[in-house]
């Protein structure tokens, strides 16, 4: 039997009504769902700026720390030259800032892997936007540690500049002790001057090979033969005379003696076969205070005091300008 015109006509007006309704909706829905993803990507790009501007400011940071550390190894590079006293403390020490270099070092190539793994990872961003967020807690908490990490650092550059103050008013103490009780065993220019003077002599002004060398010598003036004195160094290289006097307390009124005795020209009195030769004044002792190598320095005359483990000339630059000048 066959449908009247009029039926197919509504039947198909009202399925065309239906498939409108249903294609509206669903196009709703995923306008819907499109403008939520656009919102959901922007904040998280957002997110990442932000997180981007901190990692920046981090990086700056990281900077400063360097320099600092470069700084502080160059002090302790001084450092270890002045320390010479301590050698075996100092090794001790020496390995630790070894290890420690290392761990700073294995650091340094931790942070290079980490850059590289960075620059992966943000093409990966969009996919691992979850890892993204415990790795951004992982770098905060990182932060954290370096910051007390270089606190600790600071206190222990500190600690070592204290200790290198308290070595080198130790070693001066010491080498004033040293004074003090070679003093009593009268061994001075027996057992530390006399054996440094030839070295002095050669280091200093190019004698390496001493004419004579005089310890305690008496010598009576021939002029005034009532008249008797000790010198305690007299060493001859070819036309100059070293002339040592050691006190083991180098008091200022010796150091005036010393200048007086020395502007007398009474040296050559006692010494007449020495007249026309150059005289090198050295006064010596174990510890000599600045205000007194200071007086020396003035008079054109060389101290000489303990450095290291020998002893060695304080004014050497200053009176040599001075006696070339006078």
């Amino acid at each position: 039997m066959a449908v009247p015109a009029e039926n197919l006509v509504y039947d198909l007006r009202d399925t065309l009504d239906e498939f409108i309704r249903t294609t509206s909706i669903e196009f709703t829905k995923v306008y819907n769902a499109q403008l939520r993803n656009e919102i959901e990507f922007r904040n998280f790009k957002d997110e990442m700026k932000a997180f981007k501007d901190e990692m920046l400011e981090f990086k700056d940071e990281m900077k400063a720390f360097k320099d600092e550390m470069l700084e502080f190894k160059d002090e302790m590079r001084a450092f270890k030259d002045e320390m010479k006293v301590f050698k075996d403390e100092m090794l001790e020490f020496k390995d630790e800032m070894r290890a420690f270099k290392d761990e700073m070092k294995a650091f340094k190539d931790e942070m290079l892997e980490f850059k590289d793994e960075m620059r992966a990872f943000k093409d990966e961003m969009k996919v691992f936007k979850d890892e993204m967020s415990e790795f951004k807690d992982e770098m905060l908490e990182f932060k954290d540690e370096m910051k007390v990490f270089k606190d600790d650092t600071q206190a222990f550059k500190d600690e070592m500049r204290a200790f290198k103050d308290e070595a080198v008013e130790d070693r001066k103490r010491m080498n004033k002790q040293w004074g003090e009780l070679a003093n009593r065993l009268g061994t001075i220019v027996e057992d530390i001057v006399a054996p440094n003077m030839e070295g002095i002599a050669a280091n200093y002004f190019g004698c390496t090979e001493l004419d004579s060398l005089m310890v305690r010598c008496r010598r009576r003036k021939p002029s005034d033969r009532t008249k008797i004195r000790e010198f305690d160094v007299v060493a001859v290289c070819g036309d100059r005379i070293f002339f040592n006097e050691t006190k083991s307390n180098a008091r200022m009124d010796y150091a005036k003696e010393f200048i007086d005795f020395i502007a007398s020209q009474e040296f050559f009195e006692f010494f007449p076969e020495y007249k026309g030769k150059e005289l090198i004044p050295i006064f010596s002792s174990l510890y000599i205070s600045d205000d007194v190598v200071q007086l020396l320095t003035q008079a054109g005359i060389y101290a000489m005091a303990m450095s290291d483990d020998s002893m060695d000339l304080l004014n050497f630059e200053e009176v040599s300008q001075k006696r070339q000048k006078a």
